[in-house]
């Protein structure tokens, strides 16, 4: 299977536990590893045989405008949800990064969601 990736985007989305805490919007990085077979886009060069990332980050850097999440686990989840519903992806691995603590880099959550009806093959599992 084919992968379309957009890595670390930066968005501004009100989220944390505490009522101050989401009273400004804060910086996050986001990450979407799309599966996709573009075996299609590929042999004909057309942006309608594949997953248009310009359209996927546009519609990720709308997604917080008027909500707030408590948790980068229900922002990740719901972000999920949003591109497995809008694009015709496989699945779909999200990753949130977000920078609370001085002393630590960032702290992170990351997540896997498939699409319904769909069976994911790996490697071990070809004939």
């Amino acid at each position: 299977m084919s992968k379309i990736t957009i890595v670390d985007l930066e968005v501004f989305f009100s989220v944390g536990v505490t009522d101050q805490e989401r009273a400004k919007p804060q910086r996050l990085l986001v990450t979407l590893d799309m599966e996709f077979d573009f075996s299609s886009a590929a042999r004909t060069d057309s942006i309608t045989n594949t997953i248009d990332y310009h359209q996927v980050s546009q519609q990720v850097l709308q997604f917080g405008a008027g909500r707030d999440w408590k948790l980068i686990e229900k922002l990740a989840t719901d972000l999920a949800d949003m591109v497995l519903s809008r694009f015709n992806a496989q699945s779909v691995l999200v990753e949130v990064k977000k920078f609370p603590i001085p002393q630590a880099r960032y702290v992170s959550v990351r997540l896997t969601k498939i699409r319904t009806g769909t069976v994911k093959r790996t490697a071990s599992d070809s004939p």
